[in-house]
């Protein structure tokens, strides 16, 4: 770490209607602190990039929004004037330059003198790694090298605040899941804020210090990825956000009847029939004879880390259970199986 402290962000009632009355974005109100990394999360047209284009000022909000840096209004002032640095999905590269003229382009902007240009663009080449590439036209680049050399043009400028949209949707697995590692190590390196979107769970979770959840213009829930995944707040976050199991049981006698056993559930008030929700990775197998839920495998499939269970007889449908054992399963198995209360999740909603 290099002991900067990031610029703080806060919006205050951000909404966004468009000329034609589309409301992509309901009133929000979001403290980022500094240093952070918060990452919007939601599906496609929920809002989250509208969100970060007022963040970045390439948006107005509505009347009555306002967007600040710390303690500076900044509701009013263009992108040019924020000291924001960005990177698309597209990576907005000049396929005109090489790869250190994309670099030093927004430093030349500012004005940034070129002996101090050249040294800056120096350290930028070599934290992404690519020193080689300098001369390379951006043609010859891959996705990869190109992507570094958008993230090395976006924090040249030393932004107040690092915004990303949807950066590495067009990368193979193997390199997303690389330069997830890269990014989040990056960013942390340099105590800069920085606001991330994407669609990927996976990548929300590796990246984000919290996750902002969004569903139809409107943050649902934020918290860390811990929190949004084993406490979400809503059926939406719960259903959005990995693999999640639903089932109807009835609540006696301190114990949660299922087809297929019971969960004893002791500290859960009152009784008759209730839905509950508990992760795959939190049916634990367990030896047939003595296990509290017993069903039958349907189907199996083996994912090299971990292998994946669709199960029928434990509850009114079928539930998905995900273990790390280094043994096979065949279809029609009788398997046993342990859910701890602590892992069963109720929603009101």
């Amino acid at each position: 770490m290099n002991g900067k402290v990031g610029t703080a962000i806060r919006l205050v009632d951000c909404a966004k209607t468009f000329p034609n009355g589309t409301r992509a974005l309901d009133k929000t109100s979001l403290e980022m602190r500094g240093g952070e990394t918060i990452v919007f999360l939601g599906p496609s047209g929920c809002g989250k990039t509208t969100l970060l284009r007022v963040i970045a000022g390439l948006e107005s909000p509505d009347e009555g929004g306002r967007v600040y840096f710390d303690d500076e209004d900044v509701t009013s002032q263009p992108i040019e004037h924020r000291n924001v640095g960005m990177v698309f999905q597209s990576y907005a590269l000049f396929p005109n330059m090489n790869v250190g003229d994309n670099i030093a382009y927004g430093l030349k902007v500012h004005g940034v003198a070129p002996d101090k240009r050249a040294k800056r663009v120096d350290e930028m080449l070599r934290m992404m790694q690519i020193s080689e590439l300098r001369e390379r036209r951006i043609t010859e680049l891959s996705g990869g090298q190109r992507q570094r050399v958008a993230l090395a043009r976006a924090i040249a400028v030393q932004p107040r605040v690092l915004l990303l949209d949807e950066p590495l949707t067009a990368l193979d697995a193997l390199l997303r899941e690389r330069l997830r590692i890269e990014i989040d190590v990056l960013l942390h390196s340099l105590g800069i804020t920085a606001a991330y979107v994407t669609h990927d769970q996976g990548e929300a979770m590796a990246i984000g210090d919290r996750i902002a959840v969004m569903n139809k213009g409107a943050i649902v829930q934020t918290g860390s990825p811990r929190e949004i995944y084993y406490k979400p707040a809503s059926s939406f976050v719960a259903d959005f956000i990995g693999t999640m199991n639903r089932v109807t049981g009835t609540l006696r006698d301190g114990a949660l009847e299922l087809p297929g056993g019971r969960i004893d559930w002791a500290d859960q008030q009152g009784s008759g029939e209730m839905q509950v929700l508990f992760r795959p990775n939190d049916a634990r197998i367990v030896d047939d004879a003595r296990a509290p839920l017993r069903g039958v495998v349907e189907q199996q499939f083996f994912l090299g880390d971990r292998t994946r269970l669709h199960v029928t007889g434990v509850a009114d449908r079928t539930v998905v259970v995900e273990t790390t054992e280094h043994r096979e399963f065949r279809v029609g198995q009788s398997i046993g199986l342990r859910i701890e209360p602590g892992a069963l999740l109720r929603l009101r909603d």
